[in-house]
């Protein structure tokens, strides 16, 4: 059974996102220091919602509002690696300020632009240029 992923592209707004938070991998250890979209696995039982809502506060120590769920073209799901597949949904947050409690050493705002300045993990590069295409030819 595939391992189903929620994770959120926090952006400073919906509509013309001019900042994304990254976060840096701590482990394991053949992932520790590229960057993700903060989220994780939906536990048995979870609804996607109520599992990036959970993995957002144990992460970041934060609440967010989610926007619209950010699909890759002509699919329903973003592919990972192995037997994973992502949900992802941009958000904004709403309470707290983002710190790394969990699985990541650093945090990191990227301006508009240079969103792919960091390495991402390769399954999420795909996702970032994506958001960078969609995004970008906005004034």
């Amino acid at each position: 059974m595939p391992i189903l992923v929620v994770a959120a592209a926090i952006v400073d707004d919906f509509d013309r996102p001019r900042r994304l938070l990254a976060a840096r991998r701590s482990s394991p250890p053949e992932v520790a220091g590229f960057w993700e979209f903060p989220g994780g696995k939906v536990e048995p039982d979870e609804d996607v919602h109520t599992a990036l809502h959970r993995e957002l506060r144990e992460e970041l120590g934060v609440s967010a509002q989610l926007g619209a769920e950010f699909l890759p073209d002509g699919m329903a799901i973003w592919p990972l690696t192995g037997s994973a597949t992502m949900r992802l949904w941009l958000a904004r947050i709403m309470d707290g300020e983002p710190t790394p409690l969990e699985d990541h050493d650093e945090l990191r705002w990227l301006p508009a632009g240079e969103w792919l300045s960091v390495p991402w993990l390769p399954a999420d590069v795909a996702v970032v240029r994506a958001l960078e295409e969609r995004f970008s030819s906005l004034p």
